[in-house]
This record gives structure tokens, C-alpha cells and sequence, in this order.
């Protein structure tokens, strides 16, 4: 790899900012001064950056137990994000795997990897999300028939697609959805005169949110929870 293209990758300074702090003599490679943006780079090779040697950081994959009050994205003028919670270089490499309304608190994945998050987030990909919903008013037996039928959506030309429900108590259920409309959950309930008072997504996939991560905890996932969306 190409000096000037470690740094970036290490540091998230551009090309051209790499390449003024070579010039600066800043950058040093095997305790030498560096002269040569284009200068490749060994395995082996050790580069420091303003007396700070140098890591290459690779992919991340992170779950988060998001709490009410932020938002999944990158920057917002009104609301804290999910990543103000993070203490992570190079935030803005990362991106949520799909998005949880700012009410809603629960199983968040975080990475850099585009590939791995759209097998999550793609339609065409089914991966089931299952939430915990507390509601207004109590939930019918009849409801589970519903849900497995598919609702009609208030603005929508299409049902829903089959969801899975568990009623737990007159005002509690789990639902699992396979698809991500807009407020999906809150509006299958609403279309049958109920309303969501508390929403918490408990499970993407085959992966549930962690039991030992507080609200606005993260932690790395291990290969294997990785490798259940390969």
C-alpha cells in the first residue's frame, strides 16, 4: 500500500492532507523521515505519524441498545444521533443498519462494512426484526390472524407482508416483521384501531439485543454474530 494511502485510511486526512504531512516531516517509517507520498509500504513496516505510530483500522461491527432520544444518522439538526454515544475514531466511516424511530429504543447495528449492512437493511433479503409493543388499548386474539394475513397500510397500494404476532398480556405483544416500511409497527396497529404507546426492538435476524448492554451501551459483535448475516 502506498504511504500516502495508509495514512488516510488510519487517520481519515485526505490524499492531499496526507500528503502535506509528509512534506511537514511528520511522518516517519521505521524510525526514518519519510520523503515519498508513493513510497510502498511492507507488512512489516512501521509508520508513525507525529510521533503516534499508525493502525490500520478495519471493518467494524458493532450492536448498540439505542435509547429514546436519539436518531440513526450521521448528523441532525434537532436531535442527538446514536453516535454521540460512541467513543470510536473515525465515526463517520460508520452508518446504522437501517433506522429505529427517535422513541424507539433497541437492538441498533453499527458498521462500516456496505455490503454486510445491505444483506440486513435490502428487501429482498427477508431478514425478520421482532419488537416488543406496548399498547393503548388491549390486543384481540383476532389480531394474530391479521398480522399473518397481511394489513393494508392507511396510503399503501400493497398488504403487508406476513408478520408474526405474540400476544403476552391484554396490552403487550412481540411482533416480527420481515420487511421496514416507514413506522411499519406503529401503523400495522393503528390500521386496527390500536395505538403504540412504547416500542423496543428486541432481535434482528437470528441476533438478540445483548442482555448485559445498559441504554446507550455498544459493544463489538464477536465473528460469528458477524458471520449470521453473511
Amino acid at each position: 500500500m502506498r504511504l500516502d494511502k495508509f495514512i488516510c485510511d488510519c487517520t481519515g486526512l485526505t490524499r492531499s492532507q496526507a500528503g502535506k504531512v509528509i512534506r511537514q516531516k511528520l511522518v516517519t517509517v521505521n524510525g526514518e523521515l519519510a520523503k515519498q507520498p508513493a513510497l510502498q509500504l511492507k507488512a512489516t513496516d512501521k509508520v508513525c505519524f507525529d510521533g503516534e505510530e499508525l493502525q490500520l483500522i478495519g471493518l467494524r461491527y458493532i450492536m448498540m441498545h439505542k435509547p429514546a432520544g436519539y436518531i440513526c444518522s450521521t448528523e441532525d439538526p434537532d436531535h442527538e444521533t446514536v453516535f454521540a454515544l460512541m467513543d470510536e475514531p473515525l465515526l463517520e466511516r460508520l452508518h446504522t443498519v437501517g433506522r429505529l424511530d427517535l422513541d424507539t429504543t433497541g437492538i441498533v447495528l453499527i458498521t462500516d462494512d456496505g455490503q454486510w449492512s445491505h444483506k440486513i437493511s435490502s428487501p429482498k433479503h427477508h431478514c425478520a426484526k421482532t419488537y416488543r409493543v406496548w399498547l393503548a388499548d388491549p390486543v384481540p386474539e383476532s389480531a394474530i390472524a391479521q398480522f399473518a394475513e397481511g394489513i393494508m397500510l392507511r396510503g399503501e397500494k400493497t398488504l403487508t407482508k406476513p408478520a408474526e404476532l405474540v400476544i403476552l398480556d391484554p396490552h403487550q405483544a412481540l411482533l416480527t416483521i420481515s420487511e421496514g416500511r416507514y413506522h411499519q409497527v406503529k401503523r400495522m396497529f393503528a390500521a386496527i384501531g390500536n395505538k403504540v404507546e412504547k416500542l423496543h426492538r428486541e432481535q434482528i435476524g437470528d441476533l438478540p439485543l445483548d442482555p448485559d448492554l445498559a441504554e446507550g451501551e455498544y459493544r463489538y459483535l464477536t465473528p460469528e454474530e458477524v458471520a449470521l448475516f453473511r
